[in-house]
């Protein structure tokens, strides 16, 4: 890897770590529903501009149906259910519990027609990488919201189905437009609701800076990034991000809210993290039979 590519992969790291954090501070006084509301039309803003002036926007008119499921499933859906989860688990739990994104997408890649065998290394991950998950919230269970970790699974399954929809139809079109479309479509579904929930009085700093870091920092500047890692590294190295980003939630959480890093979630992140390895890595090729 190059001194670039180690410098946008630090960046992305820390980026994609952040936002547990955020999410976590600006719920507190935030509408989960006006929270997603600030940072997609915020992200759209700032985005929309620059794909129109690249003239990545256009491509997307002949493909609206696929944009507007890969807005639905990467998105709308997912950013609203970790807000409303955030709600009730710690920016540390919920940033571990995400990194079972890879699983479920091994999962998903393996029962939506891959062609890829299924070889006893990826299954012994998947089994491991569950393992990790019940230890995540089975060793803590007396302290853990039921419901909100099945809004953090659902973000997770969401994660996984989006990528997808991304590199089996929208492939051939402008990765930028494709984002800034998806953020300005998302803040025009969100408006109304958010309207309904707008807060009486002006929030705190603290969370007026988290609201902002979530739509500058961890969705504009942070999608620019990317493009620009995976054009230094490629697709598939660029998503060992994965792996690294819920530690980075994990410490945050920690340092920064005082929160209580348990037994359980250390165990579980470390089963979770082998368990995405041994799943998503390449495994040696077979050998042909004479």
């Amino acid at each position: 890897m190059t001194r670039r590519g180690a410098v946008l992969f630090a960046a992305m790291c820390v980026i994609w770590g952040v936002p547990y954090l955020m999410i976590r501070v600006a719920v507190r006084e935030l509408a989960p529903v006006t929270l997603v509301f600030f940072r997609t039309a915020i992200g759209a803003a700032l985005l929309v501009p620059f794909a129109a002036w690249r003239t990545e926007l256009r491509p997307l008119v002949a493909r609206w149906w696929p944009l507007l499921a890969y807005t639905v499933i990467e998105v709308v859906i997912p950013w609203i259910l970790l807000a409303r989860a955030e709600t009730k688990l710690t920016s540390s739990l919920t940033g571990l519990l995400i990194a079972a994104v890879p699983l479920v997408g091994a999962v998903v890649v393996a029962l939506t027609g891959s062609r890829e065998r299924q070889g006893r290394r990826r299954w012994l991950g998947l089994l491991v990488g569950i393992g990790g998950v019940a230890a995540l919230v089975g060793l803590d269970v007396g302290q853990v919201d039921a419901l909100a970790v099945a809004e953090v699974g659902g973000v997770a399954v969401c994660y996984a189905i989006g990528p997808i929809i991304l590199s089996r139809r929208l492939n051939d079109v402008p990765a930028l437009g494709v984002v800034a479309a998806s953020l300005l479509i998302a803040a025009v579904l969100y408006a109304p609701f958010a309207a309904f929930r707008w807060p009486s009085s002006m929030p705190s700093a603290h969370v007026v800076e988290s609201v902002l870091g979530l739509a500058i920092v961890c969705t504009a500047l942070a999608f620019l990034v990317f493009f620009a890692l995976i054009g230094e590294v490629g697709p598939v190295r660029a998503t060992v991000i994965t792996y690294v980003n819920p530690a980075v939630a994990a410490v945050l959480g920690v340092a920064v809210l005082s929160e209580h890093l348990s037994a359980g979630m250390l165990v579980g992140f470390a089963l979770v993290l082998a368990g995405s390895v041994l799943a998503t890595g390449r495994g040696p090729e077979p050998v042909a039979e004479s």
